[in-house]
């Protein structure tokens, strides 16, 4: 007897890719296009806020940090309805400024507070090598846990699960 085995879709990934000019406004543009492709995808609101604002902070870190003259940059998104995973991409032209997060009260300067930020809305981010000499700082967000009821555990006010810094795992 022969069983014929069909492939079964669990999910179907949902991908958006945008270089945006490596200005202010193409940075506002990027938390605009996200959060308009993430509502389209039927995203849950808390996973669509925090990676919008995930999103202004690394567009505006591309903008100020990895901005070449000449050169946009890349928004790039992946969703995975199922597991409600997010992964954010922001690519820009200089793989040679690499992002520096300073504890607040640790330096004397302003810049880096905002990639504390990303740190504690993310359950993971990373930078990557882009070749040939730009680089990508890779975020990954995952939904809240709703119970079946659709209520976040412990109500409204439930706090997230702590969050995890570069390399401390991601999306498989």
């Amino acid at each position: 007897m022969n069983h014929r085995v069909t492939p079964q879709l669990t999910s179907v990934s949902r991908q958006f890719s945008q270089l945006l000019s490596a200005t202010p406004r193409g940075a506002r543009l990027a938390r605009r296009l996200a959060g308009t492709e993430l509502t389209a995808w039927g995203a849950p609101p808390d996973l669509t806020e925090r990676a919008e604002l995930v999103v202004a902070e690394l567009a505006a870190n591309a903008v100020v940090h990895g901005r070449v003259p000449g050169r946009d940059f890349r928004l790039a998104l992946a969703y995975d309805p199922a597991s409600v995973r997010l992964r954010i991409e922001v690519t820009d032209a200089r793989g040679d400024r690499l992002p520096d997060v300073q504890p607040i009260g640790t330096a004397p300067r302003t810049s880096g507070h905002g990639l504390l930020l990303v740190a504690a809305l993310c359950d993971h981010w990373e930078t990557v090598p882009y070749p040939p000499s730009g680089k990508t700082v890779v975020a990954q967000l995952t939904a809240e846990a709703v119970s079946a009821s659709g209520v976040l555990p412990g109500g409204a006010a439930s706090a997230r699960p702590a969050s995890r810094g570069p390399g401390a795992g991601g999306l498989a």
